[in-house]
């Protein structure tokens, strides 16, 4: 009986030590084996507030696949009345040794990247952000249809610490 108040105790400090203050939207999409091009991965976030300043991310997991230095990114922000925001974004992936950036201590890195910063929701409803990559190999005009090493792709909102 001890040692079962004792582990629920644990796992209950566990869940409160990992709880993140900041954190308003966070979620990911997996990418089964590639990412084709023609994939638009959606996210749908309410607006939490029109008046405070939040910071947007889109956080991604690559594994030893991923063969490129950068990552080129399309991301779109639909307003809930209508207006688009259309994006093409540049991302740093890797060192130019090749050593990847981002965290984590398996094959798996898992990389914060600023999509827009001090965003105000001003407009009450819901905020649909469309992520597709745009990569292309140099010299070729194609774009990479199928592109590996890419195993999750998310979209984060943080509130800004006014503190």
């Amino acid at each position: 009986m001890r040692n079962s108040i004792f582990l629920l105790l644990f796992f209950l400090s566990l869940i409160f030590v990992s709880c993140d203050a900041n954190g308003v939207f966070d979620t990911y999409q997996s990418i089964d084996n590639k990412w084709n091009k023609e994939d638009v991965l959606l996210f749908k976030v309410q607006a939490p507030d029109s008046i405070n300043k939040y910071n947007l991310f889109v956080n991604l997991r690559n594994n030893q696949e991923y063969k490129y230095n950068n990552l080129y990114l399309i991301v779109a922000m639909n307003y809930p009345h209508g207006k688009t925001v259309k994006d093409t974004l540049e991302y740093k992936m890797a060192k130019p040794n090749g050593e990847f950036l981002g965290s984590g201590f398996s094959s798996i890195k898992e990389n914060k990247l600023w999509y827009k910063e001090g965003f105000i929701f001003n407009e009450p409803g819901e905020y649909q952000i469309k992520i597709q990559h745009a990569m292309r190999e140099n010299g070729k005009v194609n774009g990479i249809v199928d592109l590996e090493g890419i195993t999750d792709v998310g979209f984060r909102v943080e509130n800004i610490n006014n503190n």
